[in-house]
């Protein structure tokens, strides 16, 4: 009986024992043995591990990457804009013997990290850099965080910038300013296709002065295009010269005394049939002779 009772008492012992000693470590951890306060240079894997009771302590570190959110900071660009910036860090832990012993906490150290290097960052940067070049902003601040991070057994991953916050004056200004570029980018439009529009014309001056034939061609299809529209009047060009020529015609005609009768009738005549054959309202009006009334 005294051996049973030995039997049962060791296999007691031994079931408390290994209930004490035994420690699961998840796939993403990995697991620090602490002897006496003395870090052990084995790291434990994932899986079961056995530790000695009240002597080990077992420290878990996760080694998934971390998203940090940095809050936004207030800051001044170096072309004196206020701006607040925020921004999100990517990291995990790569030795996580550096990243216990080395630290006490190193998810708040990283985040004070971040934080200081985002306000350095944002007092060396320009507007339109924080606008429009926050790739390279990007690259510049993880090297800024990585670089202390590295004796911390911590690996940045990746670093960026989230928003840029600019108080409402500065968005009215970037408003008109943008509006102004449109506008200035519209008259150069405007002006380009004025520009080649003349060189065309131009151009086609030129060969209807050669070919004068092109020009009534022209002007015949400008009669078409305006007939086609259904309208019930038809303007036709008529040379300002001609009427001119006619009216000094019809001056010289009245100057000429009675001995040039039969060349005087002869250009009357050919003036009367040139103006007979103008439109009623294009001929000049002639002024209007009362008949002298006769007394009885």
């Amino acid at each position: 009986m005294a051996i049973v009772g030995v039997l049962i008492t060791a296999f007691c012992v031994g079931t408390l024992w290994l209930a004490m000693s035994a420690r699961i470590v998840k796939q993403y951890e990995r697991g620090m043995v602490f002897r006496f306060g003395r870090v052990l240079p084995a790291i434990r894997g994932p899986g079961l591990t056995l530790i000695m009771p009240v002597v080990d302590r077992l420290r878990k570190v996760n080694m998934q990457i971390v998203t940090m959110p940095v809050p936004a900071q207030d800051g001044i660009t170096r072309d004196n804009v206020t701006v607040k910036v925020d921004a999100v860090v990517y990291f995990n832990v790569e030795d996580p013997r550096r990243a216990i012993v080395n630290v006490q906490d190193y998810l708040f150290a990283v985040g004070q990290v971040a934080q200081t290097s985002l306000r350095s960052m944002i007092g060396k940067s320009e507007l339109d850099d924080l606008l429009s070049n926050r790739e390279a902003l990007n690259q510049g601040l993880e090297v800024m965080i990585d670089s202390p991070a590295l004796s911390w057994g911590i690996h940045i991953d990746r670093v960026e910038i989230k928003d840029v916050a600019l108080p409402d004056p500065m968005k009215r200004s970037m408003s008109r300013q943008a509006e102004a570029e449109r506008e200035r980018r519209a008259r150069i439009i405007t002006t380009d296709g004025e520009l080649q529009a003349s060189h065309r014309l131009a151009e086609a001056a030129a060969t209807m002065a050669d070919t004068p034939a092109a020009l009534q061609l022209r002007l015949l299809q400008t009669m078409v295009e305006v007939a086609a529209e259904r309208n019930s009047t038809l303007v036709l060009p008529f040379p300002v010269e001609l009427l001119r020529f006619l009216e000094h015609s019809a001056a010289r005609s009245g100057t000429h005394t009675e001995d040039s009768g039969t060349h005087t009738q002869d250009s009357g005549t050919r003036t009367e049939d040139l103006m007979e054959a103008l439109p009623a309202d294009l001929r000049p009006k002639q002024p209007s002779h009362a008949a002298p009334s006769r007394s009885r």
